[in-house]
């Protein structure tokens, strides 16, 4: 039962960012040290597990509420957060180091609670969790992720039609932007469809790409009436840097990898094979089990307390946070992965 708890340890995320927002200074950093240089480090040190739950605990773990509300109890923690940082960024007396460590600190926050958190609560069914997961995702402006991660990306992973799957080859800075473009044109293209297949009108309010838009509006709208037009820009500032997190780890997530198209004209199946994992210890725990990737293509229901490692899923060398430092320097990330990418072809 305690070791249901070390989820808790993903608090500490969220806590480092109200440090920084608090106590301001050289704590302004804190969530940028603790999410790419100390979590990396402690990686290093404490290496990770390829242990599955037995059929046993996982029916246990699934059925356990306690794992969905660590989750749930990310959106006050949230929410409040950004409170806070709008009020200390638009209150003025802060020096240009404090404005751009606190902006670093909240948008990795907006990235790993916002849009982790809010992906996975988008996978569940219930009326109050998709709601929640829709609620998390405004703060990144990127709720159209909704539509087209679980009707886009699921379908088309690992192949040149979905946009999240970065190319052999392909450096993240352009994979920033073709994804980023992409995404938001293809949730368009998937919610017009959507509703055509339907008989009903495009441009209506059966549209949820035109809700997501609003909800957008909305949450600018309450900041400006809040915090005046500074707190909107501080807004947008949180918003690109939590969905350029999110688009980096799609980037670490898929790199080079490729679904086989078969005689038929359609692609083989999603396998493990299919996404780069990582057994980390620390970043499973702080990322919810993201770095458990293949399993959640394999089922994408399954919840993140019963991920699964397989055996044949592609690992990377490091963990999701060093990976990305990796990433961000391309030939280095070349080089260390273009060779694994080809053994992997092979």
């Amino acid at each position: 039962m305690f070791r249901d708890f070390k989820y808790l340890i993903a608090y500490v995320l969220p806590v480092s960012a109200y440090v920084a927002v608090l106590w301001q200074g050289w704590w302004s950093f804190s969530s940028v040290v603790l999410a790419f240089a100390i979590i990396p480090l402690m990686e290093q040190a404490i290496g990770g597990s390829a242990r599955n739950l037995t059929e046993a605990e996982e029916a246990i773990k699934a059925a356990s509420p306690r794992f969905d509300l660590m989750l749930y109890l990310n959106l006050p923690l949230l929410f409040g957060l950004l409170w806070l940082y709008f009020t200390a960024m638009t209150s003025g007396g802060l020096g240009w180091l404090e404005t751009v460590g606190m902006t670093l600190s909240v948008g990795i926050t907006v990235g790993s609670l916002g849009i982790n958190v809010g992906h996975e609560l988008g996978h569940r069914q219930t009326l109050h969790e998709t709601l929640m997961a829709k609620m998390l995702l405004t703060t990144a402006l990127y709720t159209h992720f909704n539509i087209e991660h679980n009707r886009g990306h699921h379908r088309w992973v690992a192949t040149d039609q979905d946009p999240s799957s970065a190319r052999p080859g392909e450096g993240i800075y352009r994979f920033w932007l073709r994804s980023v473009t992409g995404t938001y044109a293809k949730a368009w293209h998937l919610e017009n469809d959507r509703l055509r297949k339907a008989g009903q009108a495009v441009f209506s309010l059966r549209n949820e790409m035109i809700w997501f838009q609003l909800a957008h509006l909305a949450y600018l709208s309450l900041v400006w009436w809040q915090f005046g037009w500074r707190g909107v820009g501080f807004a947008v500032a949180v918003a690109v840097l939590g969905f350029l997190l999110l688009e980096s780890v799609n980037y670490i997530e898929h790199y080079g990898l490729r679904r086989k198209r078969l005689a038929s004209g359609v692609y083989e199946t999603v396998t493990p094979r299919h996404s780069w994992n990582s057994n980390h210890e620390l970043g499973r725990i702080f990322l919810y089990e993201l770095t458990r990737h293949s399993d959640h293509h394999f089922k994408a229901t399954r919840k993140y307390q019963v991920l699964r490692h397989f055996d044949e899923s592609p690992q990377l060398p490091h963990g999701y946070p060093a990976s990305i430092l990796m990433a961000l320097v391309p030939p280095l990330w070349f080089r260390v992965m273009d060779g694994k990418v080809q053994r992997m072809k092979g």
